[in-house]
C-alpha cells in the first residue's frame, strides 16, 4: 500500500464505479481505513453484491448503495439530491467511473456517451456536491484520467465526434477533459479547504470496454496477463483520498503516487476555461467563480 496512509474514521466517500476494477479496489481500502461509503452503481445487485463482500472482509464498514446511470444528467442530478436530503457530510468524492467504446453513441440527452459519462459527469456530479464538499471542508476531490489523454487535445470544432470517431482519440478527449477540469476546479477552490487532484492508474486489467461485444472479452482476458490488478492500479486513487503527504495539495496530476508532468494541451488555460463554459451549457449549470468558490 502507498505511504502515509490516514486514519478515515468517521470520514464519508462518494465513488463512482465502485462494482469492478480500480473503483472496486479503491472503495475496499478505504473502507479498511474506516471511510463510510457511498457506492454510486447502476446495477442494484452488482451494488449490493459489492457492498456484501466489503462488508466481509470488513465487517465494521459503513456501506450503502445508491443508483444512478452516470450516462443520464436527470439521473445525477436525482442522485446528488438525494444525498444532499441525508444531512450527511462528505469529505471524500472519487469520481472514477468510466466507458471507451468502439462505435459512437449517443445518451439520453443527446450527448456523444463517451463524453458524457467520462466527463461530463465528473462535472456535473462535483458541481452538484461542491458546496456540502467546501462545509464539510478539509475535503477532497479526485478524478481518475489516465496517460491516453495524450492522445488528443480538445477538438471543439467537433466535440461530440459527429464528423469522425476515432476510439481512442475520443476516449483521450475526454481524459485530457478531466485534466483540464481538474485544474480549472483547483484553481478556483484555492482557500476553501478542498483539494482536487487527478491521476493516471496504469494500465490495468479491469471490465473497461467489455460493453463493445463478444469479440472484446477475450482480447481484454489477454491484455490482462500484461496488465497492472485492479489492486495496484488502485495506490494512486487510495493514496490522493487519504495519504496525509498530500493534505492541502491541489491541482496535481499524479502517476504511480507522485505528481507528474501532463500534457502540454492540459495546461492551456484558455481551453480549460473554454471547455467549463461549454459544459456549464451541456449541463444546465453555471458553477460559481472564483470569489464564490473562496467563500466559506
Amino acid at each position: 500500500m502507498a505511504p502515509g496512509i490516514a486514519d478515515l474514521s468517521g470520514k464519508t466517500c462518494l465513488i463512482t464505479g465502485a462494482t469492478s476494477g480500480i473503483g472496486n479496489a479503491t472503495a475496499l481500502a478505504l473502507a479498511q481505513m474506516g471511510a463510510q461509503l457511498v457506492l454510486v452503481c447502476r446495477d442494484r445487485g452488482r451494488g449490493e453484491q459489492t457492498r456484501s463482500e466489503i462488508q466481509a472482509r470488513t465487517p465494521i464498514a459503513r456501506v450503502e448503495v445508491m443508483l444512478a446511470d452516470l450516462a443520464s444528467q436527470q439521473e445525477i442530478r436525482r442522485l446528488a439530491g438525494e444525498f444532499l436530503t441525508s444531512g450527511r457530510p462528505l469529505h471524500l468524492l472519487i469520481n472514477n467511473a468510466g466507458i471507451v467504446n468502439t462505435s459512437r453513441s449517443v445518451t439520453i440527452d443527446g450527448i456523444e456517451t463517451v463524453f458524457a459519462v467520462n466527463h461530463l459527469a465528473y462535472f456535473l456530479l462535483t458541481h452538484l456536491l461542491l458546496d456540502r464538499l467546501k462545509q464539510s471542508a478539509p475535503a477532497r476531490i479526485v478524478n481518475v484520467a489516465s496517460e491516453a489523454h495524450k492522445l488528443s487535445g480538445m477538438n471543439f470544432d467537433d466535440l461530440q465526434a459527429e464528423r469522425r470517431y476515432r476510439t481512442m482519440r475520443v476516449y483521450g478527449q475526454s481524459k485530457l477533459a478531466n485534466i483540464l477540469f481538474t485544474y480549472e476546479l483547483a484553481r478556483l477552490l484555492q482557500g476553501t479547504g478542498v483539494t482536487v487532484n487527478c491521476l493516471h492508474p496504469g494500465a490495468v486489467a479491469t471490465g473497461l470496454g467489455a460493453n463493445n461485444g463478444v469479440w472484446a472479452k477475450p482480447i481484454i482476458k489477454l491484455l490482462g496477463l500484461f496488465l497492472r490488478s485492479p489492486e495496484q492500479g488502485a495506490a494512486t486513487s487510495i493514496y490522493l483520498a487519504s495519504s496525509g503527504e498530500v493534505e492541502g495539495v491541489s491541482g496535481q496530476y499524479f502517476v504511480d503516487c507522485q505528481p507528474r508532468r501532463s500534457s502540454p494541451a492540459s495546461y492551456d488555460e484558455a481551453s480549460a476555461q473554454r471547455l467549463w463554459e461549454i459544459s456549464e451549457r451541456m449541463t444546465r449549470v453555471e458553477m460559481a467563480r472564483s470569489a464564490e468558490l473562496g467563500a466559506t
